[in-house]
């Protein structure tokens, strides 16, 4: 994830998005020379979706990954303690908590900033096409003050977004017909355009749909069906976050298989 830029995961619902999120939570901590940010993060949740119960297994599985993790004192306790959560219920709300969190970002030192999602609390207050302008006016306020944020403080921002069906698609024979809400206003604010779709059976498809410095490529990723109540997959079964941590390997060549 690029820091001082906005990147955008789209998808259907259950498509791995939260769960990307919920990883970077923990591997932005890591030190820069494993990869990490070695900060904070600051997560505002819009549809209730934070699971801090998850947290804690993610950061076991880091723990038996890199046998550093331990080293630098970030326990699966110390892992909670760096995260700040705020539920936003309103697009007022949004904005002012990420004016906080802007405020916080003063004191300590924060690496990423997680808004899941950006679109949500926007289509329940604005309704139908007469809305439709003032809807788009603010939500390019909030993406300048995410910009602002993101260059001043220098940290990463990691921002979820809906998808909508398009229904003029199907006329013009088009395959997926389902397009990012927000529309050009959040196009153009965003710097790196990731797509996350299902594929057969327990396949999970995070394709780069826009990056200034990435080619178009594709990585497939597997979510094990066996899992217990708090998401984690078993000892038996391969772990989602361990795909997503090495499967997702970006390069100067895009996205690619960590095995090559």
């Amino acid at each position: 994830i690029e820091t001082m830029s906005l990147t955008e995961a789209f998808g259907e619902f259950r498509t791995g998005k939260t769960q990307l999120c919920h990883t970077l939570c923990v591997t932005s901590q890591l030190p820069r020379s494993m990869g990490g940010g070695n900060g904070k993060v600051a997560y505002i949740d819009t549809e209730g979706t934070f699971r801090p119960e998850r947290i804690r297994p993610i950061a076991e599985v880091a723990a038996r990954i890199c046998a550093a993790f331990m080293r630098y004192g970030l326990d699966t306790n110390a892992a909670l303690e760096n995260i700040i959560v705020a539920r936003a219920y309103t697009h007022e709300h949004q904005m002012t908590l990420l004016n906080m969190v802007a405020a916080k970002m003063v004191d300590d030192q924060f690496r990423l900033l997680i808004m899941d999602s950006i679109t949500a609390l926007f289509r329940v207050d604005f309704s139908g096409r007469g809305e439709l302008a003032e809807r788009q006016q603010k939500l390019a306020q909030m993406l300048s003050k995410l910009t602002k944020i993101a260059e001043e403080f220098n940290v990463a921002v990691l921002l979820t977004n809906q998808v909508v069906a398009d229904p003029g698609a199907a006329a013009m024979f088009t395959a997926d017909p389902k397009k990012p809400v927000g529309g050009h206003v959040l196009a153009h604010a965003s710097t790196t355009r990731l797509y996350f779709r299902k594929g057969r059976g327990e396949q999970r498809i995070c394709k780069i749909y826009d990056s200034p410095c990435l080619p178009e490529s594709e990585a497939v990723c597997i979510v094990p069906k066996r899992k217990s109540e708090c998401g984690v997959v078993n000892n038996v079964g391969c772990n989602f976050r361990l795909l997503m941590a090495q499967v997702f390997s970006i390069s100067d060549e895009g996205i690619i298989d960590a095995k090559e």
